[in-house]
């Protein structure tokens, strides 16, 4: 535990940071899942596999990458490979462990949007920036992890757009769709953690951030929320997450580069 106080944004990264297994190969994006890996990284899981889309295999930086791009991840990888290598021959057939998402908006069945809000596809109120490679990542990493702030905006009943498949519209939808991964097993938010049932595949509440409450998550979904039965409460930072946490983000925020 920790005597310092701390954000539920940092509540957030650090409750994804403690999902990430020690050894596994982990398909990272830049910014909260970045940072969530390198924190893992410097803790608990000092042999995580860090592959960005870019093309690093095994990239160990010093500081936060600005963007999948940003030479640190070239210099510190133990390969660099090209981007159709990275799809080809290690998403696609499943060698990557886990996966990280986030997404303007998530359903109760883990299906993830990140292409319009609004309107239809043609001429949508919002136009967002897509898809990249979240729609291989769902379908064919060994487990997904989505990593979002819980509001009703966010958490919908019915998503604008289908970019990513999560469990489509419940359990059995991703075998008749032949995806190779298992799916979402959590969403991370920053009031909890919402996994599927086993028998229908629905998000329910397993577990609250410290200070959260079932109602604050009740209110900021946007579909009857299910509850777990046994509900514990996460454990909060330690002060050495805290502490290489906040190191993390001041090489961003202070501009470092060492």
């Amino acid at each position: 535990m920790t005597s310092q106080e701390f954000t539920s944004d940092e509540m957030m990264t650090v409750a994804a940071a403690r999902s990430l297994r020690d050894g596994a190969a982990c398909f990272v994006g830049i910014g909260l899942p970045s940072t969530a890996a390198n924190l893992a990284r410097r803790t608990h899981a000092p042999n995580l596999v860090l592959i960005y889309e870019s093309g690093t295999l095994g990239a160990k930086p010093d500081r936060l990458p600005l963007s999948i791009g940003d030479g640190v991840l070239a210099d510190t990888a133990d390969s660099v490979i090209s981007v159709p290598e990275i799809f080809n021959y290690w998403l696609q057939p499943g060698r990557i462990d886990i996966g990280f998402l986030g997404g303007a908006q998530v359903d109760r069945f883990g299906n993830i949007n990140t292409t319009v809000i609004g309107g239809y596809y043609a001429n949508p109120k919002v136009r967002l920036p897509g898809a990249g490679g979240a729609p291989e990542i769902a379908a064919s990493c060994r487990e997904v992890l989505i990593v979002m702030r819980m509001s009703s905006r966010s958490f919908v009943e019915k998503l604008d757009f289908v970019t990513s498949v999560g469990y489509g519209s419940g359990n059995g939808d991703r075998e008749r769709l032949g995806l190779r991964g298992r799916g979402p097993v959590k969403i991370i938010t920053d009031l909890g953690v919402l996994e599927p049932d086993p028998e229908t595949s629905e998000f329910t509440l397993t577990r609250l951030n410290p200070g959260a409450t079932v109602e604050q998550a009740r209110e900021a979904a946007g579909w009857p929320l299910k509850v777990a039965a046994d509900l514990p409460v996460q454990d909060a930072p330690t002060d050495t997450e805290l502490t290489v946490l906040r190191e993390l983000k001041a090489t961003i925020d202070n501009g470092e580069t060492k």
